[in-house]
């Protein structure tokens, strides 16, 4: 078996595959959306056939609480290492549509980038992951470790269902580690591996008033206005030094050691370029703990959006019924979603404005930190390849956002995650205009069919042996 020989297959097969994420992306598999329910099962079809047509066995969609997750294997590498390959299929809404410089479900390519809802996060990883397999199938007839692929349609809505599928499935999804085609590169000029996420809960608060609208000059200094009532009920949520003001928010966290704050320092980080980059004029936040700590080391709430009233052209001068605002929490280690949200809705109910109620509905899905060992031999090994890959050492870095699937298979399978993808956090994923570089997608699929070679020549037990979760239930 070859290496070198699944490397030129791939460069054979470069633009099969790029066709391949085009019709990828051209799916709306949106997972929050009822509306898009069909986008949904075409999006699992779509990839159930792709897989069978790479030469994968007992490929199947298989039904959860709520979006299906399509799974498959080829387990026939004897006495070599099992890998559980992860992706997820579903993308977030195209909102806001007239924002896009071109149709966000026809994947178009602009200056060697492919815009396109989904096509970083994270269809055009997981082509680059599928494709090196195919690589190996295709030109050999086999791979050199044995594969469990679990892709998933309910990411985007924090894996409300897979926590219960894996716990359901322990002994069928048995593998030495997660190999990951989610999770993105901090940058595009800098090769890095990410080792700890933050976890991830949200509620949505409903202040409410008078029995309808009514009008603001007519009832005005009468009756309350729920807008404005929940305008205070939220400026309450931080104090003026930038931290989180909820009562007990902070207790338990796992403070960061002085070795991984020292490690965040010493990295190659603009916080002016950065800024300029998202078009902020300053950073803010939680004193004592600079741009990066904040958001990888230090949890949040985040208002996420507001609604009420009329916000239309012209005026409508209204005092409206109701109010309301999404909330999110990004947790660290110490940190529990379930607890998070008890204190949150206890601050708000607590809070009321006088002449209004207010209520609080828990979003589905929630998300507990994970982290994995800096001395993992899986996560070690993907240092070596980008490294062979960029020309430049790799730097072990944090994610500041939350992908739900670390803690599950530490939690579940007792098994490491190593987050291996190819996108990087500049394309604008969650955004429009979402793009995915063409180069990135050659870069993955060489560098998965390397990291595939390099694992098959370790024992088995050296991946367990290697990981360590900090996190706990």
């Amino acid at each position: 078996m070859s290496a070198s020989e699944a490397q030129n297959w791939a460069i054979a097969h470069h633009d099969a595959l790029l066709d391949v994420l085009r019709r990828f992306v051209a799916i709306p598999s949106v997972s929050t959306d009822p509306s898009f329910t069909d986008g949904i099962a075409q999006g699992a079809v779509f990839l159930a056939d792709l897989l069978r047509e790479c030469g994968f066995e007992h490929v199947a969609i298989e039904p959860t609480g709520g979006h299906p997750v399509v799974r498959a294997d080829w387990l026939h590498a004897e006495g070599k290492p099992t890998i559980l390959v992860y992706g997820h299929y579903d993308v977030q809404p195209p909102d806001p549509v007239d924002a896009w410089q071109s149709p966000p479900f026809q994947a178009t390519l602009r200056d060697n980038k492919l815009y396109g809802r989904g096509v970083s996060d994270d269809k055009g990883p997981m082509i680059a992951a599928v494709g090196a397999l195919a690589a190996y199938l295709g030109s050999t007839g086999s791979l050199p470790v044995n594969i469990k692929l679990l892709f998933e349609g309910e990411e985007e809505v924090s894996s409300a269902h897979l926590d219960q599928f894996v716990a359901d499935r322990v002994d069928e999804l048995a593998a030495d580690f997660v190999l990951s085609a989610d999770g993105a590169m901090w940058r595009v000029d800098l090769p890095t591996v990410t080792t700890a996420c933050r976890g991830l809960c949200a509620l949505e608060i409903k202040v409410s008033g008078a029995a309808k609208d009514l009008h603001s000059g007519r009832h005005g200094g009468a009756v309350a206005n729920p807008l404005q009532g929940l305008a205070r009920l939220l400026a309450a949520l931080h104090a003026s030094d930038g931290s989180v003001a909820v009562p007990g928010f902070y207790d338990g966290i796992e403070e960061p050691d002085q070795e991984t704050r020292a490690s965040i320092a010493a990295l190659p980080f603009d916080e002016g370029a950065y800024l300029q980059s998202v078009g902020a004029c300053e950073g803010v936040g939680e004193a004592g703990w600079s741009l990066l700590e904040r958001n990888w080391l230090r949890p949040t709430l985040e208002i996420n959006g507001i609604s009420g009233g009329y916000a239309g052209p012209g005026k409508k001068t209204v005092i409206p019924a109701e109010a309301s605002a999404k909330i999110s929490c990004r947790l660290v280690p110490g940190q529990d979603p379930f607890d998070i949200l008890n204190k949150v809705e206890h601050a708000v109910l607590n809070a009321c404005p006088r002449g209004l109620s207010v209520s609080v509905e828990r979003e589905k899905g929630v998300a507990r930190p994970f982290a994995i060992s800096r001395q993992h031999p899986a996560l070690q090994l993907a240092m070596q390849v980008l490294e062979e890959i960029y020309g430049r050492p790799a730097q072990l870095v944090r994610m500041g956002a939350t992908i739900p699937i670390g803690e599950i298979f530490a939690h579940r399978l007792g098994i490491g995650t190593v987050f291996f993808s190819f996108s990087t956090a500049d394309e604008d994923y969650h955004a429009p205009n979402e793009f995915f570089r063409v180069e990135r997608m050659r870069d993955g699929i060489r560098a998965w069919i390397r990291l595939l070679e390099l694992v098959g020549t370790l024992p088995t037990a050296a991946f367990r042996e290697g990981f360590t979760s900090p996190i706990s239930r």
